[in-house]
């Protein structure tokens, strides 16, 4: 059955974050009420610590776990320790706190950081105890892989109505384009930009190109959570993906052009590539809750671009 988000008071943690303020838009475009929704900030509530998290679950009869520390290669190689223990706590005070609230639906968003590193392509969700992650995101993806263990059993054990979803690498308008934490699509539309603005001909790339990575833009991520938050109701985890692999090399290629960089691209192959391939078997998504990415990568780049030179401070 359709769960009735006009009738939900909903908790979205993450909810004023990149991938959360979409998902906040989504809720409001699928029924739910602006006033009946509640957004945490870090700095008055800090879901590491249970009294917090139990505060914010109060009164809620949905949750939306977004919340998370999060980075990009550079940011999880350089914060191992803090990425294993702040989402690890973040997610099992939340999970407490929903169940005892006795919440109608929970709904965690993991990574796939938390797939083996050499997982057979295309990743099919079967495939996610084969082998441990790649190593710079492990403890990350360890961490957010541990919620599915635990959610599962507060499901199997108090029947806690739990579900897992893996969205594949995110990008799109509002991503996070500082330095430190940015992913490889904000970090290579910051830097082509800049070139291009201050006319400098080279510009480096981490790794040699290799690496193929799957992406989604943010908007059908935010579609599809709130599709499974309204129609999925089993623990088994659920791949989010949009079905194209593209490589590093072809994707720097792609968001040069739509800067309007025509100089050289250097790769830097002392740092790291990560993980080999990524690509999603989606299967599961159409067939539960009918999700399907929209947003192809050759229009949700010239959107990336086009709003990181609108709103640069």
């Amino acid at each position: 059955m359709s769960l009735d988000l006009s009738r939900e008071r909903i908790l979205l943690t993450g909810g004023a974050g990149f991938l959360g303020s979409f998902v906040l838009e989504e809720l409001v475009r699928s029924g739910a009420r602006p006033e009946a929704i509640r957004v945490p900030r870090s700095a008055t509530d800090d879901l590491r610590e249970p009294a917090a998290a139990r505060r914010c679950v109060e009164g809620c009869s949905v949750v939306i776990h977004l919340a998370a520390n999060v980075g990009g290669i550079g940011y999880n190689r350089e914060h191992p320790a803090d990425l294993a223990h702040d989402n690890l706590l973040m997610g099992i005070h939340v999970l407490d706190a929903a169940r005892a609230a006795g919440v109608r639906k929970f709904v965690q968003v993991g990574t796939l950081c938390a797939y083996p590193k050499f997982t057979p392509v295309p990743f099919r969700e079967e495939d996610l105890w084969n082998g441990y992650p790649e190593e710079t995101n492990a403890p990350y993806g360890l961490a957010k892989k541990m919620l599915l263990v635990y959610g599962r059993a507060l499901a199997d054990q108090h029947g806690f109505p739990f579900i897992y979803l893996l969205p594949t690498n995110l990008y799109g308008p509002r991503d996070c384009f500082e330095w430190e934490r940015s992913h490889v699509i904000p970090a290579l539309v910051r830097k082509c930009v800049e070139a291009v603005e201050s006319g400098t001909q080279r510009i480096e790339a981490w790794g040699d190109g290799t690496p193929t990575r799957e992406f989604l833009y943010v908007e059908d991520a935010a579609r599809a959570i709130v599709l499974a938050t309204r129609l999925y109701e089993k623990t088994d985890p659920v791949n989010l993906g949009s079905g194209e692999e593209i490589s590093i090399l072809d994707l720097a290629g792609r968001i040069a052009a739509a800067c309007g960089f025509r100089g050289e691209l250097v790769w830097n192959p002392r740092q790291p590539n990560g993980q080999p391939r990524r690509r999603l078997d989606t299967t599961r998504a159409a067939q539960e809750f009918g999700f399907r990415a929209q947003v192809a990568i050759e229009a949700g780049i010239p959107r990336t671009v086009e709003w990181f030179r609108g709103h640069r401070g």
